[in-house]
């Protein structure tokens, strides 16, 4: 591990120069909180890869299922709420993805307490195993017409499970890598993240899109859409063995071994760390609105308030997504260079000036103008997104890492984030402005821009520990 592995707490005797470097004995130990640390300097390549791969995968997996999810609503409408009118079953099928974001807070605290008292890979191995099982079994719900009512409310369960499943991924997977990175790659190992994301979205869109162009309409109502909600059983297992054969975090393993594991890591979180906190929250709110309606709510917007046929919908978006991974990774190379807030400033501000004029932009209708301005939104949304999960795992000490990224990541995704695509169609429906997608990412950015600019700089400081 990297020397910045390991400081002491504050406020026993040690100079800033110590706590930023790591006390050292006369062997060359140094120390955490105070105590003899064994350093482990070197971790091997080959030990980063399976660390890669491992978040990589397991990340992918459980947000495949958000993709179908959102690129399939429309028929997941028809299926489930098929008495009602299209908008309207399309604003239940989103009130049901809202909802299950209301336990990821929970899910959030549960997930942090776990990741930072029993371990980081515990959690991530559990978390993926619960959403890959839930994830298949919507493919086994009867629908509405079967079941009657019992459809939806068996729908609500299985992604409420999902919701408090997902609230320990995205934080787990970011405080692995970060904890195993080395100290100048921290931004570009933490973008593997919402590189990950990205791609199940992608796969997401492709199937969904594949699926449109090869079936009937009946054949997708009754039978089409599950087929990518039974691919998560495979994959999920997969991703669960990669992770149960690697180890859990040097920093973490010495502080087990220490017994300095803190016995209840979010109440320490809200005592010690609320500031933190609040900055996060804030912080988060632009990533979680504009995942959820650039990458996620685009093709119904663009096929459903647009009129956009449903075969080109995905393909812009599949088209976006492409070269959205490859921005989240030169992202993550320019936050270790220029730091976390320059990057992430410069995120809101391009949101606060150019969606609007974007959106406008979609609606003339042409398919190249549809891409480019997907492509620019995306590139946008990379400069927030391949920042945000080492700027999040960097705010808080080793102890409540976990817990201060999971907590907030998962509140801000909450309230702001799974209710996106639901405001997003709800505001169309009550001002009938097509736009109104666009000023609501504006609000999230000017929020986030404030709260980044209130927070420190992480990416050239030593990761913290007391």
């Amino acid at each position: 591990m990297s020397n910045e592995t390991s400081s002491p707490s504050r406020g026993r005797g040690t100079t800033p120069e110590s706590r930023d470097a790591g006390d050292t004995s006369s062997t060359g130990r140094r120390t955490l909180s105070g105590q003899k640390y064994e350093p482990d300097d070197v971790v091997s390549k080959d030990t980063r890869r399976r660390v890669i791969v491992a978040s990589f995968i397991g990340n992918f997996v459980e947000w495949f299922d958000y993709a179908v999810y959102g690129y399939l609503a429309v028929t997941i409408a028809t299926v489930f709420f098929p008495e009602s009118d299209p908008q309207t079953g399309l604003l239940l099928t989103f009130a049901l993805f809202a909802i299950s974001f209301l336990v990821r807070p929970l899910g959030g605290f549960v997930w942090g307490h776990i990741g930072d008292r029993v371990g980081r890979r515990t959690a991530l191995s559990l978390s993926i195993l619960i959403m890959s099982g839930a994830t298949f079994c919507i493919a086994l719900i009867p629908g509405y017409d079967t079941i009657g009512i019992w459809a939806p409310v068996l729908l609500l369960i299985i992604r409420v499970i999902q919701g408090f499943s997902a609230s320990g991924e995205y934080a787990g997977a970011s405080a692995f890598l970060v904890e195993y990175a080395p100290a100048n790659k921290r931004g570009v190992y933490a973008a593997v993240v919402p590189a990950s994301t990205a791609a199940g979205l992608l796969l997401g869109s492709l199937l969904a899109g594949l699926l449109t162009v090869l079936l009937t309409s009946d054949a997708m109502q009754s039978w089409g859409w599950r087929l990518p909600f039974l691919l998560a059983a495979p994959m999920g297992l997969i991703g669960r063995y990669i992770r149960t054969k690697l180890e859990d975090t040097p920093v973490f393993r010495q502080l087990a071994k220490e017994d300095e594991a803190v016995k209840a890591p979010v109440s320490s979180l809200f005592r010690n760390h609320w500031r933190q906190l609040l900055q996060a929250v804030g912080a988060v709110l632009l990533n979680a609105v504009g995942f959820y309606v650039i990458l996620s709510y685009m093709p119904t917007y663009l096929s459903s308030e647009l009129g956009l046929g449903e075969t080109e919908s995905f393909l812009a978006t599949t088209i976006a997504l492409l070269t959205y991974i490859g921005f989240i990774f030169l992202t993550g190379m320019l936050s270790d260079r220029y730091g976390r807030k320059k990057v992430l400033i410069t995120a809101s501000i391009a949101f606060i000036v150019l969606t609007v004029p974007a959106f406008a932009l979609l609606g003339t209708g042409n398919f190249l103008v549809i891409v480019l301005v997907q492509i620019l939104l995306g590139a946008m949304l990379t400069l927030n997104d391949g920042t945000l999960p080492s700027f999040l795992a960097e705010m808080f000490p080793t102890r409540v890492r976990y817990s201060g990224f999971a907590v907030s990541f998962n509140l801000s995704n909450a309230l702001f984030g799974g209710t996106a695509p639901f405001m997003a169609t709800l505001l169309i429906a009550a001002t009938a402005n097509d736009l109104a997608p666009a000023w609501y990412l504006v609000g999230a950015a000017l929020i986030s821009l404030i709260a980044v600019a209130l927070s420190r700089e992480t990416g050239k400081e030593p990761l913290r520990h007391e």
